[in-house]
């Protein structure tokens, strides 16, 4: 059994050090396969176009939280997401550096800094700005408790409704969720129910003025739709880790809006050492046949 490494070269070297303090078999990259029927596992962000070559592969594991950017797999091949304590302190530090940001007029700032603008904004309590927070999973659960703590007043929307210490609306309580959303924060994975969600009807949904926070995927948002929702004073400002289209390319509007504050994708990277444990367990798991770490559900997507 082993596993092949095709990931970021900068972490080889903490791989290679903990698969053999593991005794695992660690394959670093396609040239260094010699024999493909030994490989089990592919540690990737996009797996080979072609893994037949692999008789034996039982899994593939995404090197990132998602997987949405990953096609199906082939029959008998399970697919697992890195689960990575670090990832989901990343996110949320992201999400409440944004919420913060936005919550305290930092845009304007910003804008007002670029001109030599001395001028204040009003100043809000947290315990006024009610947040929103669409997919109340590890990260976004891990993110409203730490708003809370701040004074925020915190609920989640969830397809299962339920998460300990938070308000939570279901599903279908969605514009209920939305009319009390000051602040909207987005952490859903990316489905085919929840591509496109962030929307005109959506942002129409929410309180006049309200500000968005997105650290999901590029594709739950509709560009277009926020910038009409931002011209008409729907939405106020927003911060966004991910685009649509990703990367943003030069010129494209957003750059140039000092209501909109992006980052590059950048809420979250694996830590290396993380990532090696992920991987570890997942191939104690091929081995010795418990629950898979990660396990991904096809027909959920996450």
């Amino acid at each position: 059994m082993s596993l092949l490494f095709l990931s970021t070269p900068s972490r080889l070297p903490v791989w290679r050090s903990m698969f053999a303090s593991e005794g695992e078999t660690l394959i670093e990259g396609e040239a260094a396969v010699t024999d493909p029927a030994e490989v089990t596992a592919i540690a990737c962000w996009l797996p080979p176009e072609d893994l037949s070559r692999y008789p034996n592969l039982r899994a593939v594991i995404s090197v990132g939280a998602g997987v949405d950017h990953l096609p199906p797999m082939p029959d008998g091949v399970m697919l697992s997401r890195t689960l990575a304590p670090g990832i989901e302190a990343m996110v949320r530090d992201w999400v409440v550096m944004a919420t913060l940001m936005l919550h305290r007029d930092m845009p304007a700032y910003l804008d007002q800094a670029q001109r030599g603008d001395w001028k204040g904004q009003p100043v809000r309590l947290t315990a006024s700005r009610r947040v929103g927070i669409l997919g109340m999973g590890r990260i976004g659960t891990l993110a409203a408790q730490t708003l809370q703590g701040l004074g925020f007043d915190v609920a989640g929307l969830s397809r299962s409704g339920h998460a300990d210490a938070v308000a939570m609306f279901p599903a279908s309580d969605f514009d209920g969720f939305l009319a009390r959303s000051d602040l909207l924060v987005c952490l859903l994975p990316l489905t085919n129910e929840t591509q496109g969600i962030l929307n005109a009807k959506t942002f129409s949904a929410l309180p006049q003025g309200a500000a968005l926070v997105h650290a999901g995927r590029g594709a739950h948002l509709d560009t277009e739709a926020l910038r009409g929702a931002l011209n008409s004073g729907q939405i106020s400002t927003a911060m966004l880790d991910v685009t649509n289209p990703e990367p943003l390319p030069a010129g494209h509007w957003m750059w140039g809006d000092p209501r909109v504050i992006v980052t590059p994708h950048v809420a979250a990277q694996t830590d290396a050492g993380e990532g090696a444990r992920h991987a570890l367990a997942v191939m104690r798991s091929l081995r010795d046949g418990p629950p898979m770490p990660g396990l991904v559900d096809p027909s959920r997507g996450y």
